[in-house]
């Protein structure tokens, strides 16, 4: 009877510890895929700060640019024509900086989000992580439970052997 309570017992533990392991494989997956995950948002948000710094130069040279057709523009008061052209010409400097400055916000807010994401995806990892811990924890002690329960046995069947 007691014999097959311990058999009992050690099967019931041996499953336990199965499933444990089955868990921590499990959870240690999670974790690779999630840092992945992670790896692949810093990579795009140094993508989009180093788009976001192309653009700044961008609207500097335009804004600059800009500056200076209307200085030119302002002291040219010969012809029509010529000050029409330069005119189109702001005009279209213009919208290419409000563009450029669409793009910038734009960038900023994937930033924006892409960061939030990255913050989400850390602390993810970071509960993983403590999850699989944990079950890496119960796994060592359910397996020193079964050596000590394996032990019991042994010496329960050297005192029933002796008898």
């Amino acid at each position: 009877m007691a014999l097959d309570g311990i058999k009992a017992r050690m099967q019931q533990l041996r499953i336990q510890a199965d499933e444990s392991s089955a868990k921590v494989d499990e959870l240690t997956a999670k974790v690779k895929k999630l840092e992945q995950e992670n790896l692949a948002k810093e990579q795009e948000i140094t993508s989009l700060t180093h788009k976001l710094s192309t653009h700044e130069t961008d609207i500097e040279k335009l804004e600059t640019t800009n500056k200076d057709l209307k200085e030119q523009l302002d002291h040219v008061g010969q012809s029509s024509n010529q000050s029409e052209a330069l005119q189109r010409r702001l005009q279209i400097l213009e919208e290419e900086a409000e563009e450029a400055d669409k793009n910038i916000r734009e960038t900023n807010d994937k930033l924006r989000q892409t960061d939030v994401k990255a913050g989400h995806y850390e602390r993810k990892v970071q509960a993983l992580e403590s999850a699989r811990d944990q079950w890496e924890e119960k796994y060592e002690e359910m397996s020193k439970k079964y050596a000590q329960v394996k032990k019991d046995l042994e010496e329960f069947q050297l005192e029933i052997g002796n008898i």
